[in-house]
């Protein structure tokens, strides 16, 4: 009787110990509050910090404005001369006064065919993404697999056979050439990128639109655009950025009538040095079109490119 008496009381004492313990551990919310960056300090630090990588990425481009708006004489300087005079001929000159060419051909030209073959691409895009990832064809992934080996291919191996091929045809320093180059250029990527937004889409959706009568153009228009908007944007700033940045095939398949921005940037590498203030005064004005199509779409383009990921 008393072995029994003592072991109750030894699972009372154990039981009161255990739950004195639990009194003393701390709470979630508590556990929670005491994490690190969750308090007024670590939030300061961690902007400070996200201003900080911000400078170190923008600090290029803000020497490229100093740089641009200094006189050649005063950018080519060693160690730069950072509290030199400023002054905009750069920019006068870049747009065709004093010495200065004509930038507006190069620019139009840039603009034409980036556009074009950035549309051609995301409708053909987005019909092969909506086979692979909803009408799925037999053997799909060999399908992905040869898209993706055609970007292991290095350009400069393609480059003679276009050269001769466009030759042939006649079409060399022309719009075409261009637009065809840039589609085939970015095909692979537009593809791989849509199917993984097409595969978000809900399949119930369709099936519904489908038992409501709705034809393929129809859910295509008003149910698959609508939700793959985000999509559609972050693809189609990417292949605009690419075709508006490509230099080795414009410098090589064209020659005047056709020649781009990039080509336009390297008229100012010359015999006489490099004009350091006119590159980046360029260099920044070009830029523009890029930076422009990038804060139109900025929610689209974040909306976009986390789409698929794990949440």
């Amino acid at each position: 009787m008393s072995t029994q008496h003592s072991t109750a009381s030894a699972d009372i004492a154990s039981a009161g110990t255990a739950t004195s313990a639990k009194a003393h551990e701390p709470t979630p919310k508590a556990k929670a509050q005491r994490r690190p960056g969750q308090g007024r300090t670590g939030k300061i630090l961690l902007g400070l910090l996200a201003w900080a990588i911000a400078l170190i990425f923008v600090s290029p481009l803000l020497w490229m404005l100093l740089t641009s708006l200094h006189a050649e004489t005063d950018a080519s300087t060693n160690p730069p001369s950072y509290f030199a005079p400023l002054t905009l001929d750069s920019y006068i000159n870049f747009f065709g006064g004093g010495n200065g060419a004509n930038p507006w051909p190069f620019l139009i030209n840039s603009a034409f065919a980036a556009i074009v073959s950035t549309l051609i691409v995301l409708v053909l895009s987005t019909m092969a993404a909506y086979s692979l990832a909803i009408r799925r064809i037999q053997r799909w992934s060999d399908v992905l697999f040869f898209l993706l080996s055609t970007k292991m291919l290095p350009m400069v191996a393609g480059l003679l056979p276009v050269y001769l091929v466009a030759k042939s045809f006649g079409i060399l320093d022309t719009w075409l050439l261009l637009i065809i180059i840039y589609t085939a250029m970015n095909m692979p990527i537009a593809v791989w990128m849509m199917r993984s937004f097409l595969a978000e889409v809900p399949l119930e959706v369709l099936e519904a639109a489908e038992l409501d009568g709705a034809r393929l153009p129809r859910v295509f228009v008003q149910i698959l655009l609508p939700l793959t908007a985000p999509g559609l944007a972050a693809t189609a700033l990417i292949c605009f950025i690419f075709s508006w940045n490509e230099l080795l095939f414009a410098t090589v398949l064209t020659s005047t009538a056709a020649s781009t921005a990039p080509v336009f940037l390297t008229s100012f590498v010359t015999s006489q040095g490099l004009f350091l203030s006119q590159v980046c005064a360029a260099s920044l004005i070009i830029s523009v079109p890029v930076l422009v199509a990038g804060i139109a779409a900025q929610d689209k383009l974040v909306q976009g490119l986390s789409m698929g990921a794990v949440k």
